[in-house]
């Protein structure tokens, strides 16, 4: 989220927003529907914490409860100038203490508080909605005693034990340094609760109360060519874990893709005489750092880098002579663990690899991105999944100190969007193994840009 949340929001308003039919201008000048916070904190916490601060960033408030309430309806204006609903929405927010350790957190999270079926002007018979959407729909408040999104935010973030010393920055403007930017978490947890997200159990396939959700309708598997709304239970939680294969099909979010996505997707091929069962194309995350992935692409045989001394991490020192012979001219194939993903790829650099990629330790699929900032590093790399590094390593047991026959291609697919499928439909984040919260209700890590509503 470090790039320009509004940009983000204008992708976002473009495409998913038009789609459930609350979008109005992403440039309005003036609120096209009214989203108000209620303070659901008890005295002396949280909205209402008495801490006094120093103004920052735009926010003029003098407490920490104050700056919190300022940020809440900072991000609140921004959704009410992009969106267009008769009915006030509103958000029932509070701060907690959250799940944390002291290198990570539950930052917040935001979803509706009820959902609705069969109303009056339901585009869909017999389809869940989220409160504020229904409501957009029906032209009238169906549940007026109740607020439309339940929002919790940590009211502990930064402390010592929960990601120590990263805090919330309550300033307007963005300018968050390496603090975590509220309004830009608020942004994509208020869309959660606009209708960016799913009721149906992506871990199990089960409809709630065996009505699917809008969602399902616009969710298609690339592997069954069957929508989420046409499977079983069975093949839901299946496609929910398959990777890069669930597309969103709504025409305003693939009529939008080309003016938000770019073109070419990060790809890594496997070829030559000795690849084998191997040979093909692999999903992988793209590096932060060093050379971009680009259509003209990086070509060498796949070597791997051995470990150096027991415990020491391949990768992780200056090479040996049998390392830098095998990475000299080739593309280094290095198992992630023990130092990070700059120190591997530099010291492969170093000892003359062309590219390099970076298999790793753990199960899971796709492959996350790889992070870390050196301004040195020139060469390409990326990530792929612990099976496939198993996969590829098979093919690289009879190589010799200096070839493997193995050839591998670091570029792009010319003909393809990042973060879409081969169609030009945007693609759901769908990891394997499942990830409660995340999964299905996000846009893909693959897209690029990056989105607001990647997870």
């Amino acid at each position: 989220m470090s790039t320009s949340r509004f940009a983000a929001l204008k992708a976002l308003a473009a495409g998913l927003v038009m789609l459930l039919g609350l979008a109005g201008t992403v440039t309005s000048a003036s609120a096209a529907v009214t989203i108000v916070i209620v303070n659901n904190d008890s005295a002396n916490e949280g909205f209402n914490d008495a801490t006094p601060v120093a103004p920052v960033g735009g926010n003029s408030g003098t407490t920490l409860g104050q700056q919190r309430l300022n940020a809440f309806q900072h991000a609140a204006g921004i959704w009410g100038a992009t969106l267009t609903s008769n009915v006030t929405i509103q958000v029932r927010a509070n701060f907690d203490p959250l799940t944390c350790t002291a290198t990570s957190a539950v930052l917040g999270s935001a979803g509706p508080i009820s959902v609705s079926r069969d109303f009056t002007n339901a585009p869909l018979a017999g389809t869940w909605y989220h409160a504020s959407l229904a409501n957009k729909r029906a032209g009238f408040d169906l549940s007026a005693a109740q607020p439309e999104i339940g929002a919790r935010f940590n009211s502990n973030l930064g402390q010592a034990g929960c990601l120590t010393g990263t805090f919330f920055y309550l300033g307007l403007d963005n300018n968050h340094g390496s603090n975590i930017d509220l309004v830009t978490v608020l942004l994509h947890e208020f869309a959660h609760g606009l209708g960016f997200s799913n009721v149906t159990n992506g871990s199990t396939g089960a409809p709630f109360l065996d009505f699917p959700s809008v969602w399902d309708h616009f969710l298609l598997d690339g592997t069954t060519n069957l929508q989420w709304v046409s499977m079983t239970d069975a093949q839901r939680a299946a496609s929910a874990i398959n990777p890069r294969k669930l597309a969103w099909t709504g025409a305003n979010v693939t009529g939008a893709v080309p003016g938000v996505l770019s073109l070419g997707t990060p790809r890594l091929n496997i070829s030559g005489p000795a690849a084998g069962p191997a040979v093909g194309d692999y999903l992988v995350g793209a590096a932060a750092f060093g050379a971009q992935l680009n259509a003209l692409p990086v070509i060498g045989q796949l070597m791997p880098v051995a470990e150096q001394g027991a415990g020491t991490g391949a990768g992780c020192t200056p090479f040996n002579a049998a390392n830098t012979l095998a990475a000299n001219n080739n593309i280094a194939l290095i198992g992630r663990g023990v130092c990070g993903f700059i120190v591997k790829v530099k010291n492969a650099q170093n000892a003359g690899a062309r590219g390099v990629v970076i298999a790793d330790n753990v199960a899971g699929s796709p492959p996350p991105d790889l992070g870390g900032a050196d301004p040195t590093i020139t060469i390409p790399s990326v990530r792929i999944s612990q099976a496939d590094g198993v996969a590829l390593r098979a093919r690289l047991t009879t190589r010799s100190r200096t070839a493997s026959g193995v050839i591998a291609n670091l570029g792009v697919n010319t003909s393809q969007y990042a973060g879409a499928d081969l169609f030009g439909r945007a693609l759901m984040y769908t990891p394997n193994p499942f990830q409660g919260g995340s999964s299905v209700s996000h846009w893909d890590t693959s897209a690029f840009p990056n989105q607001l509503m990647e997870p």
